[in-house]
């Protein structure tokens, strides 16, 4: 992706218009995952600040180089090669005086879930620990990703409001990621309550933008790179699936909202009600895009171990709009921007 291109830059544009984003001037961020979807996406518009340090945390230096390596020698920008299964240095001197923390690390596709259940467990767990730690040791303040999918599954035709708690399912491997993700969120309250760490929580609802990797297997991904490939489209369930989806640049932007204006330890839906669909329009729209036509295939049993069995996860998103943030994309706009930007 060409991240000069205008409607990349239009997005970062967006993000940084953000009710007092000002205040962010001079800050030390801690971004872990950095070289995934929204980890590039928020770091492209950290450093469009000019005088915000970045310490962007992967496994992999190479990785880190192909999707951030413009900032490598920008001052204002470190990589950090570390697995956050581990704990932070405290002995490293950069991350003594930290002034914001986001755990992004996480397996957060089917295929994942289903290779490395026991790895997404331990990258969610873990990760927030250690930063939690960290943000304890340094008085930053953490902003944790959680999830929709910590809500379960939706009973009849409820919409998820931040207090909901839906059917669980533990009977299988696929648990690994939604478990791990809910008690990351109560580790936060508990490390807010015993340990005075703050903390301030998103959930986000399914994210795709221009900035995903090629590796990513959901659904939505894979229609993308199908439409950006000019082939058909493959759906692979009747695509009746009724879900919210939320544009990259959409999600970051409410995120650093929600860090400046959000209240501590209460959690906020980011979720966008103009990217409600079901998983046969997404599909539709991505074979408009390309001038292609969708097509049903059945998974392999190693895809469908990974699947979510959810037919409808719906966010209700009104806290987040008490508090001043509406989001920019309807979800036709949002793929065809990312298809575009693909494509450059």
């Amino acid at each position: 992706m060409n991240k000069q291109h205008p409607l990349y830059q239009e997005d970062l544009a967006g993000i940084l218009a953000v009710k007092d984003i000002e205040q962010l001037h001079g800050k030390r961020f801690l971004i872990t995952g950095a070289t995934g979807l929204i980890g590039v996406q928020l770091i492209d518009a950290l450093m469009q600040m000019g005088d915000v340090t970045v310490i962007a945390v992967g496994r992999s230096r190479e990785k880190a180089a192909d999707r951030l390596g413009e900032y490598f020698d920008n001052p204002c920008f470190t990589f950090l090669e570390h697995d956050v299964t581990e704990p932070f240095s405290t002995l490293n001197s950069q991350l003594s005086t930290l002034n914001f923390i986001v755990p992004l690390a996480s397996n957060t596709h089917p295929l994942a879930y289903s290779q490395y259940p026991v790895e997404t467990i331990m990258i969610n767990v873990k990760g927030a620990e250690y930063a939690l730690e960290l943000a304890r040791q340094t008085g930053a303040t953490v902003l944790y990703p959680s999830t929709v999918e910590v809500y379960g599954n939706a009973q009849g035709d409820d919409v998820f409001t931040e207090d909901y708690t839906g059917a669980l399912n533990l009977k299988n491997a696929r648990a690994c990621y939604p478990e791990s993700k809910r008690v990351s969120e109560a580790l936060c309250q508990s490390y807010m309550s015993e340990k005075g760490v703050k903390v301030k929580i998103v959930r986000l609802s399914r994210v795709f933008g221009p900035t995903m990797l090629p590796s990513d297997t959901k659904a939505s991904s894979q229609f993308i790179l199908k439409a950006v490939a000019g082939d058909n489209i493959v759906l692979k369930s009747k695509g009746e699936q009724y879900f919210s989806y939320t544009y990259v640049a959409d999600a970051v932007a409410a995120m650093l909202h929600v860090l400046l204006h959000g209240e501590m330890g209460v959690p906020y839906n980011i979720s966008n009600e103009a990217c409600d669909v079901h998983l046969r329009e997404f599909a539709a729209i991505c074979a408009e895009c390309a001038g292609r036509n969708v097509v049903f295939d059945l998974p392999s049993e190693t895809e469908s171990k990974g699947f979510s069995i959810a037919t409808k996860a719906i966010l209700d998103n009104s806290r987040l709009k008490e508090i001043g943030f509406t989001p920019r994309n309807s979800i036709r706009d949002a793929i065809r921007r990312t298809c575009e930007l693909l494509k450059s």
